[in-house]
């Protein structure tokens, strides 16, 4: 017992002398020329610099550290250090220089540090997935993807996806996939049938600009009287009031009336003026080829509610390239009903230079965007939609203006 307590008293010491070290300034040797006598001086901290050494009646005096210099440790100096000149270029301060610290730089999103150079990070060829995304210290660590996963892209944030399990969608196997391409499975609706695209961007900027910029409170019901061929009945009508905003309403009763309306020789003519500018659109949006990556960066981009990852996943699978950023504006125009798909795009133009976007695509945007604004202004909106439905709406549309 007498053993038990003594051991218990001498870890106790040895604990409060610890204690007491780490509490304590550190010190160092100085030798007093007023009594000839080596004396334990306490270090600087931190922040200060020594102004004088310590005495026999007197401690040390440290001094703050003036600005853009500064100390990070204890210390015996009498000046302190001058903080790093600005950040090089391709990077950004991560923490201004204080007294306790000198100015750390780092390199820009996307980029890491290499012998004194900011490099981009590593993109992970198709077949290969991300196995640690890239830092500021660090490059991207890229790992060819193991039995069952794929990547059909190249980026340096993807990392390999899982192969489609067919059997768990009630689906046959018919091309076994790789480390480059996901399985593919028959029966699958998605694939096998179009892509799908509700409300294509001409039709949509066609009807926009049918509608007035200021109401007059009956002119939905105006719009309805004078649209030729079989009218939209008084249900849909009320019920695309109560759903929608007024700015929205001419939008969506026109898309109704068409869709019951095909075989309408004036309709006929909308679809196919519509289908002509589908294909002008096309050809300046339809190559553009974005990977999976530049989709998810295009889609965020847009105002409003995003669409998702999965269905940005799907609209990958189920349509062609050309098909798929015209599918993914379809999904976004049907989760934001109020929005214009082409303020939208204008919009996400802006902020796609943060996501390092080629330069090749959007200029294609830009081209989208402008052609679109001169087919529905002049070509269409004048010459169809007002002789569509006559003077009498036309004379509406003027007192509204």
């Amino acid at each position: 017992m007498n053993k038990l307590l003594c051991c218990a008293l001498v870890f106790l010491d040895i604990s409060i002398k610890w204690t007491m070290q780490e509490t304590l300034p550190p010190k160092y040797l100085h030798y007093d020329p007023e009594t000839s006598r080596q004396l334990m001086c306490d270090k600087c901290p931190p922040g200060t610099y020594l102004k004088q050494h310590c005495t026999a009646r007197r401690e040390t005096l440290c001094t703050p550290c003036p600005d853009h210099y500064y100390t990070d440790t204890w210390h015996t100096s009498e000046e302190c250090l001058y903080c790093s000149s600005v950040c090089k270029e391709l990077q950004h301060v991560k923490q201004e220089c204080n007294r306790t610290h000198n100015r750390v730089c780092e390199c820009e999103e996307g980029r890491y540090l290499d012998l004194e150079f900011c490099v981009k990070h590593r993109s992970c060829p198709p077949g290969f997935g991300v196995a640690q995304a890239g830092t500021p210290e660090r490059n991207t660590v890229c790992k060819r993807c193991p039995d069952g996963f794929f990547s059909d892209e190249m980026s340096s944030k993807a990392p390999c996806r899982k192969h489609t399990n067919c059997s768990a969608l009630g689906l046959l196997l018919t091309q076994k996939g790789n480390a480059t391409h996901d399985n593919v499975c028959s029966g699958n609706s998605e694939s096998t049938q179009k892509c799908g695209i509700d409300v294509t961007l001409c039709e949509e900027a066609f009807f926009r600009f049918a509608v007035p910029t200021k109401f007059t409170p009956n002119w939905l019901s105006v719009l309805v009287d004078n649209l030729p061929g079989s009218k939209v009945n008084a249900e849909s009508v009320e019920r695309i009031k109560r759903r929608h905003s007024s700015q929205e309403q001419t939008f969506q009763l026109l898309k109704l009336w068409k869709h019951q309306n095909k075989d309408q020789d004036m309709v006929k003519k909308i679809i196919q003026d519509i289908d002509l500018c589908e294909n002008s659109v096309q050809r300046h949006i339809g190559h553009a080829n974005l990977t999976l990556d530049q989709l998810r960066s295009l889609m965020e981009s847009l105002p409003g509610k995003k669409v998702g990852a999965e269905a940005i996943e799907k609209a990958r699978r189920a349509c062609k390239s050309s098909e798929q950023l015209p599918k993914l504006l379809s999904l976004w125009r049907t989760k934001n009903g109020d929005q214009d798909s082409l303020k939208g795009l204008m919009h996400a133009l802006k902020h796609l230079k943060t996501y390092h976007f080629p330069k090749s695509v959007t200029q294609s945007l830009r081209k989208t965007i402008r052609f679109l604004h001169s087919f529905t202004m002049y070509r269409l909106y004048q010459k169809l939609f007002l002789e569509m439905i006559g003077n009498q709406v036309q004379s509406v549309k003027i007192s509204c203006l």
